[in-house]
This record gives C-alpha cells, structure tokens and sequence, in this order.
C-alpha cells in the first residue's frame, strides 16, 4: 500500500532513467504484481539514485512537482487499486 505521503514511482516501461522532481520517494520497481519490495531512497544532496533492488536510476529534475516523472508512465498511485479490490 503507498504510504500517502511519499510519491511511488516504478520503472515498468524499462527505461534507463527515470526524472522526478523529489529527493525523496518510493521505488516499487515494476507495477504489481511484478513489484519488488517498496524501498524508501533518499539521494540526500546528490541528484541521482539508483534502487538497489532493480538497479533504475532516478535523476532529480526542478522543473518536475514532486508527484511527476519523466516518463509520466512511471508515476505509481495506489488509490485505483485499492477502490478496486
């Protein structure tokens, strides 16, 4: 379940970086129910993470909220999942 507080992003699509506009976030890898652990990272004061649990590399970018990607397609929200089930 997303903690409503932090923004989940994935990289389902398999690109080689996926721009946000927050330091720190959820990864969940992959959508669900290809999802790994969900990992809290914290690039601190770099500008790039890479999850240790599916090696994708999250660039921070300013011009993106704090709930954006690039690509927009690996914005994760929980909230239609769970009206669902």
């Amino acid at each position: 379940m997303a903690d409503a507080g932090r923004p989940h992003f994935h990289n389902d699509p398999g690109v080689a970086v996926v721009h946000v506009g927050v330091h720190e976030f959820m990864c969940i890898g992959a959508k669900p129910p290809f999802d790994h652990p969900h990992v809290f990272l914290d690039m601190g004061a770099d500008h790039e993470i890479i999850c240790q649990y599916c090696s994708t590399l999250y660039r921070f970018r300013a011009g993106l909220k704090a709930d954006q990607a690039d690509p927009a397609a690996c914005v994760w929200d929980d909230r239609a999942t769970a009206a669902i089930g």
